[in-house]
């Protein structure tokens, strides 16, 4: 069996790593020789505004009163400036989003493998381009661009990522921090020969990283009073950088100033995928060789609607993707365009002469046909020569259409992971079965609890995954639902177990007492803290150490207890929920006690099954122990009945997964779930504590299915859920994406992780249940006390 095991824990991980491989290697070619004009630029210098998580419409909407939250910004693109929209692609994150604007390209996708704050692959911008660049802001984003500059002319300054706090009560204070840095920073050079030197050198650019608006979209929504606010103090802000900057270089008018956004945000806080909201920001330009602002007569060629909100209808409005910003900003300056760019450069934006528009076009055309040469030419090398043909689009396009159809029609039950509310279909059908087996006759009160058990998860599946607006009052109701699923255990143990007053009771009594006392104080916690956060108090101090007392003990509080089958079951689930109730916002919080329910129901009419059937070796509920070796000699023969045991199994464990989440949705899950552990932001200790949410609902399930095999006894019936799980993972393999949002490439590497390594995945968890159900550990000895 090890052996096996181990064989088997090869291959699966073998080929998992052969997506990677094959889908997430980087696309970037090395080697291109840098592309610039002859022709002088219009700029010595450039200033690059980056206002991380500013949405196009917070910015250009005016007020009810007519006028507008950013006036400084609003009198330069009226007057002096060249403005439009800038359109990002999926992922909307921070990294890809700079990347684009300072390198010209979109995301790599090997980067969904490895790095977070910074791109796994060295590759080429307008900073490393420049003669000098100087930066400001978050550690998240200035290092990557320093760390992949030949030479040593980046220069960063960040400030401490501690104080990247949610709960802060003025995160806007991020954006002063660098405003105010940005102004002694000049102030230094006045008095300081050398850095005044490098200062009035050209090709030189000053980039600032201002993440406020950003954290309070994250922590108060960008509706938020604190949002909109921020945009203002940005906008002073920037007012008074130009009248720093043109002061210290005597108003030469040989500035360009570029102003805009990685990202923008969805209402409900968060940002990754490709809603309007995320993709569309705004672009403002002005200054040396940027045209001044153009008035129009005609109807401009955007029917999105905008233009007459925003009452900028009357001005030429100019858009463009965001990797066009990369040549862009090198055009002003004369530098290179970066050599792994795909970006255009848009012309409308420039004022110069047709001969400098039209030699930065040719530089810009040469640059890219540099890529596709090396590109081609790499690939010639790797390839045999009578295999290498043109790329033909209609082709695999008519291939892979051959295939989205082969997949729904060879499996059927791939549906389910890309359409949830099939699991709401599967669970319908599974409402009726008590009445369809004949059960219902028989145990009448436990077939209506697993048909409304049913319809109650079904539900689930139907809800967002992302986008839910947070209702703490739902959390406090799921703790409730999880009080009363926990007396009803409680009520049917004593039902079936006679009742007596001795020690061995009144200490489980006690002890499930304290584990329900523990429930109601997590479900109070979430409400707590986030009423806290809004008052602006920060986390509370207690509330933080009870979140992760609560988590590290959830694994070990089970332990203590008996390992009597309902009083191990309701310690683990009440565990397990306490947990997740900490970490929820909203409806999610009711899936764990539902699931239970249904769960602990499944449990009791997988008994009655067994006894119509006349199953040998049944045992009953009130005798079994976890911790009693099975008697090898009941351990029966696999009946037909034990296949669908096991589909259940199986569609319960996919229920258990997608019913709420899953591992894809992470990347724009609400940060607002983690309050009760932490604020400042740390993408690791983030996701982990959401994918220990995951898999709550997995151990639920997988400690409901070790009881049915123990009170049946049965082998594992790994055979079975085998044949089950491997049905699907060929037509998963050609379904991963390197293309779209996080969120959609997320889900198609989970997807193909999910039933590569379902059979190992369950095996590894069934250890773990088997653990955590039968084992039991003794801090101190009672001697009047004589249960196991």
């Amino acid at each position: 069996m090890i052996t096996f095991f181990l064989v088997g824990l090869t291959v699966h991980v073998v080929f998992f790593l052969s997506i990677f491989d094959i889908y997430f290697t980087s696309p970037l070619v090395h080697g291109m020789t840098p592309q610039a004009t002859s022709l002088a630029p219009p700029a010595s210098r450039l200033v690059l505004v980056v206002a991380d998580g500013l949405r196009a419409d917070s910015l250009f909407t005016l007020l009810p009163n007519g006028s507008s939250r950013a006036p400084y910004l609003r009198s330069v693109l009226e007057e002096k400036g060249t403005w439009g929209v800038s359109h990002t692609r999926v992922p909307t994150e921070s990294r890809p989003g700079h990347v684009a604007l300072i390198a010209g390209f979109y995301e790599d996708v090997s980067a969904v493998a490895k790095g977070w704050k910074e791109n796994p692959v060295e590759f080429d911008s307008v900073f490393n381009e420049s003669r000098h660049t100087w930066s400001w802001g978050s550690p998240d984003i200035l290092p990557m661009f320093a760390k992949g500059a030949s030479g040593d002319h980046v220069y960063t300054y960040t400030y401490p990522a501690q104080e990247e706090d949610f709960a802060s009560t003025d995160a806007s204070r991020l954006d002063s921090w660098v405003f105010s840095q940005v102004k002694s920073f000049f102030q230094l050079a006045k008095s300081n020969s050398s850095l005044r030197a490098s200062l009035l050198e050209d090709k030189n650019v000053f980039f600032l990283h201002l993440l406020g608006i950003d954290t309070n979209g994250h922590a108060h929504r960008p509706m938020s009073q604190e949002y909109l606010d921020n945009i203002g103090l940005v906008d002073t802000g920037v007012a008074e950088l130009v009248s720093i900057v043109e002061d210290f270089f005597d108003y030469d008018g040989r500035t360009a100033y570029v102003f805009t956004s990685d990202h923008g945000m969805t209402n409900w806080g968060s940002h990754g995928a490709g809603h309007p909201s995320e993709t569309l920001t705004p672009l403002i330009v002005w200054g040396a060789g940027v045209h001044n602002a153009q008035r129009v007569t005609e109807p401009q060629p955007y029917n999105d609607g905008y233009l007459q909100d925003w009452n900028l209808e009357h001005l030429r409005r100019v858009d463009v993707g965001q990797a066009d910003i990369a040549p862009l900003m090198a055009s002003l300056i004369g530098v290179p365009i970066p050599v792994n760019s795909v970006g255009v450069l848009p012309l409308p934006y420039l004022n110069n002469t047709d001969l400098f528009k039209a030699e930065n076009m040719y530089t810009n055309a040469i640059q890219v046909l540099e890529q596709f040469k090396m590109k081609m030419t790499q690939k010639k090398e790797t390839t045999l020569s009578f295999r290498f043909t043109p790329y033909q689009v209609y082709h695999v396009q008519c291939e892979v259409s051959l295939l989205w159809m082969s997949v729904y029609l060879c499996c059927p039950q791939v549906v389910s992971f890309f359409h949830r509310a099939m699991l709401t279909v599967g669970l319908a059908i599974l409402s009726i079965w008590p009445f369809m087996s004949g059960l219902f006759g028989k145990a009448k009160f436990r077939s209506l609890s697993w048909f409304l058990g049913c319809l109650f998860l079904a539900l689930f599946p139907l809800m967002p995954v992302v986008g839910r607006e947070p209702n703490i009052h739902l959390v406090t109701c799921a703790g409730l639902l999880t009080l009363f699923t926990s007396v009803c255990y409680l009520w049917s143990s004593r039902q079936r177990t006679p009742l007596h007053l001795s020690d061995r009771q009144q200490f489980v009594t006690q002890v499930t007492t304290v584990h329900m006392f523990h429930v109601a104080v997590c479900a109070y916690v979430p409400s707590l803290t986030h009423s806290s956060l809004q008052q602006k108090q920060g986390l509370p101090l207690l509330n933080q150490i009870i979140s992760w007392i609560t988590l590290g003990s959830s694994m070990l509080v089970p332990l203590l207890s008996s390992t009597r089958i309902f009083h191990r079951l309701l310690s683990i689930f009440l565990s397990l929920t306490a947990t997740y109730l900490l970490l929820s916002t909203g409806s999610e919080a009711l899936f764990p006690p539902v699931l239970s329910w249904l769960m602990f129901v499944w449990i009791n009419i997988e008994q009655e099954a067994m006894l119509a059937q006349g199953v040998s070796g049944r045992q009953e509920l009130s005798t079994i122990d976890f911790s009693a070796n099975i008697d090898i000699a009941k351990i029966r023969q696999l009946k037909l009945d034990d296949i669908r045991r096991s589909y259940f199994f199986v569609f319960f464990i996919i229920t258990a997964f997608f019913g709420t989440g899953n591992i894809a949705s992470i990347n724009s899950f609400d940060p607002a779930s983690v309050y009760c552990f932490l604020t400042v932001f740390n993408p690791f200790i983030m996701g982990g504590l959401m994918m220990w949410k995951v898999i709550i609902p997995f151990i639920i399930v997988m400690c409901t299915f070790e009881t049915i095999q123990v009170t049946g006894c049965e082998l594992q019936t790994i055979i079975n859920f085998n044949s089950i799980s491997h049905s699907s993972p060929q037509h998963f393999f050609f379904l991963v994406q390197d293309y779209g949002s996080w969120l959609d490439i997320g889900t198609s590497i989970s997807h193909y992780v999910i039933v590569m390594s379902m059979t190992i995945f369950l095996m590894l968890l069934s250890v773990v249940t088997h653990i955590l159900t039968s084992q039991r550990l003794i801090l101190w000895r009672r001697p009047k006390l004589h249960f196991p």
